[in-house]
């Protein structure tokens, strides 16, 4: 009798047997294979080798959109950072395998994606969020004809016009009651939010810097890590905190640090295996960082501002103060400078009318 939840057998001739889903005939009918051992063991490490390849399918129009995607997801599964899998996992389970699961993908059209995309909207989803859902699925689509040769119905699929979100920043003076009330109640929090607003660093990237990051004697500041919540792969309900590597290659990278910085770093460091945040050995997520955040801001009085707000304010203050564009991206980590001007360089009025003033008739 097999364990429950395995389908592995002790045989007759006193050898065991595991069976494993292997494909799909041309007709859409499940096929099996088996693998052999002496031992139980032996027997479920085959089992666990041949299940994380990928399963193929010949080409049949009674393939549904789930069993594809279960194809996508296992062939990205080592091509892409555990995040970016959960992030897949979780838009295709909540979103796209609930209204298209069970259909066959080649009866799938442009008219009922964008029925989807509209009942996404009208439910009060982001045009920004529906289009990443709907990005996921075409990705698949995508792999899908390329693999199997299919024709992609879903191809041409427009997606929603997202409306940029203005980020609410704090002026000046704002910036200024948040940066005396800092320092004069210094405490790991309140450092970090410092370093946050003076480098840049992202939330995450500030949970998971470790004292060993800081060269005190070069004044450098080394990003190597970030730390996030994502959803569990193998519970639908379930989440954990991952620390990984940051967003993207060129997020890894080394930011000078103003000197008054490195003097209060100089004054509170432990243990170079110790994080910043918490001192210990253990780390603090984001979430709670965004907690005290806004703890804060209610204590001096300042409007409610998401944290990943400091990190627009350092951009939008670096090039008001003569940044070039290029040192500035590489600060901030991105690829291209085209994202550091359309996502992160804000222009408060105030700095619109000093703009304006620059301006002189000709006399």
């Amino acid at each position: 009798m097999s364990r429950r939840g395995e389908n592995i057998y002790k045989r007759k001739d006193g050898r065991w047997e595991g069976r494993y889903k292997s494909g799909y005939d041309e007709k859409g009918k499940a096929k099996y294979h088996s693998v052999y051992g002496k031992t139980y063991q032996a027997v479920k490490e085959k089992l666990a080798s041949v299940k994380s390849e990928p399963v193929f399918y010949e080409k049949s129009g009674r393939l549904t959109v789930k069993e594809l995607f279960e194809e996508f997801m296992a062939g990205i599964k080592l091509r892409v950072k555990e995040s970016t899998y959960a992030n897949y996992r979780m838009k295709a389970d909540k979103h796209i395998l609930p209204a298209f699961g069970g259909m066959c993908f080649e009866k799938l059209t442009i008219k009922m994606l964008h029925a989807f995309i509209q009942s996404k909207l009208n439910r009060g989803l982001s045009a920004k969020y529906v289009s990443d859902i709907v990005i996921v699925f075409k990705s698949m689509a995508k792999y899908i004809s390329m693999v199997h040769h299919f024709q992609n119905p879903i191809a041409n699929v427009v997606l929603p016009k997202s409306q940029k979100k203005e980020m609410h920043l704090f002026s000046e003076e704002q910036q200024r009651v948040l940066c005396q009330y800092l320092v004069k109640n210094q405490n790991s929090t309140s450092l970090c939010i410092l370093l946050s607003l003076y480098t840049g660093l992202r939330i995450g990237e500030i949970c998971a810097l470790r004292w060993s990051d800081i060269d005190f004697e070069k004044s450098i500041l080394t990003v190597s890590r970030t730390v996030q919540r994502i959803q569990s792969v193998k519970d639908d309900h379930a989440t954990r905190l991952m620390i990984g590597t940051p967003k993207s290659r060129t997020s890894q990278r080394s930011i000078p640090v103003p000197s008054f910085l490195m003097e209060m770093l100089e004054k509170m460091k432990t243990s170079a295996d110790s994080y910043v945040l918490s001192g210990t050995d253990r780390i603090t997520e984001p979430r709670t960082m965004q907690y005290r955040f806004k703890a804060i801001l209610k204590k001096v009085g300042l409007p409610y501002i998401n944290y990943h707000s400091l990190r627009h304010m350092f951009a939008t203050n670096c090039v008001k103060i003569g940044f070039d564009i290029k040192t500035l991206s590489e600060l901030l980590g991105h690829t291209a400078v085209e994202t550091t001007l359309n996502r992160y360089v804000h222009s408060s009025m105030e700095r619109k009318a000093e703009c304006m003033n620059l301006l002189q008739m000709a006399a």
